[in-house]
């Protein structure tokens, strides 16, 4: 029997899409519903099943940017047969998404017991969920936004890509919001860093789905919730990205930080009153 029913598996499809790319942690918002609906929040199969229906997110993302997605691969695979084109920005935009991906798959591979274990309880979430609101709140203060996408470099990646690291580890700090915020202080404007966000997740995103399927459905989640979620999640992705690009293109961070840190204490008043454990 699933330890996920596909009722519950359409309700955190629709927190994993809302929330998978919003600064305000797709994991701990994840985590807080599993706790609320009795759901075991460091059981494999539960960490399993969130993974995998992260890969609907970034179908979501695909679909979003399929022409860009489009443009770069073909400078890409150009550039592998021609010399003379790699100086393409696009060219060496693919190269640096596979380079800066590279360290979340390492500390991914070598910390899954952490992660999986103590790095997996609430009380880290609501922790990181406020740190992290502070870390954003700051970046965005900082920044002098003022840099574009094309004006990206392998180190901007490189040090974006290795922030997700912090999201990794400390589920609750955001991978949005620690990519961001890493933008943000490398004097990116916020749509910059938000696509530039939304890029790097796709190799990681979407790795972590697939290794983490066969732990998913062997572990006690069925096909039906699996499926369920990862469709939902699709669905209301694609939203939230849409809505997203408009939001930071006229406004700051300020509401998500004020969010993440009601969030934060609400969540510690719900562990230490024993509402959720």
């Amino acid at each position: 029997m699933s330890v996920i029913s596909v009722g519950q598996a359409v309700i955190l499809g629709a927190v994993e899409g809302v929330t998978e790319f919003l600064p305000v942690s797709s994991t701990g918002h994840l985590k807080i519903t599993e706790g609320l609906m009795g759901i075991p929040v460091d059981d494999d199969a539960v960490i399993g099943f969130s993974a995998v229906i992260q890969v609907g997110a970034i179908a979501a993302v695909l679909v979003y940017f399929y022409k860009d997605i489009v443009r770069i691969l073909t400078a890409w695979v150009t550039g592998l047969r021609e010399p003379e084109e790699r100086y393409h920005h696009d060219y060496k935009f693919a190269w640096w998404v596979i380079y800066a991906t590279i360290p979340i798959v390492l500390v991914g591979l070598a910390a899954k017991p952490l992660i999986q274990g103590p790095l997996a309880s609430l009380w880290v979430v609501a922790a990181s969920l406020i740190v992290g609101s502070g870390v954003m709140w700051v970046a965005d203060q900082m920044s002098r936004h003022k840099r574009g996408e094309d004006d990206t470099s392998f180190k901007d990646a490189m040090l974006v890509g290795s922030s997700q690291i912090l999201a990794l580890l400390f589920p609750g700090f955001s991978r949005s919001g620690a990519t961001m915020s890493t933008a943000l202080l490398l004097d990116l404007d916020r749509v910059a860093a938000t696509r530039l966000s939304f890029f790097l997740g796709i190799p990681a995103l979407t790795g972590a789905g697939i290794y983490e399927l066969k732990d998913a459905l062997g572990a006690g989640v069925g096909a039906a919730p699996l499926i369920a979620g990862t469709l939902v999640s699709f669905v209301v992705a694609y939203a939230s990205i849409s809505w997203l690009l408009k939001f930071v293109a006229k406004h700051s961070f300020n509401a998500f930080v004020i969010y993440r840190i009601i969030i934060g204490v609400l969540l510690l008043g719900l562990l230490g009153t024993g509402v959720l454990s």
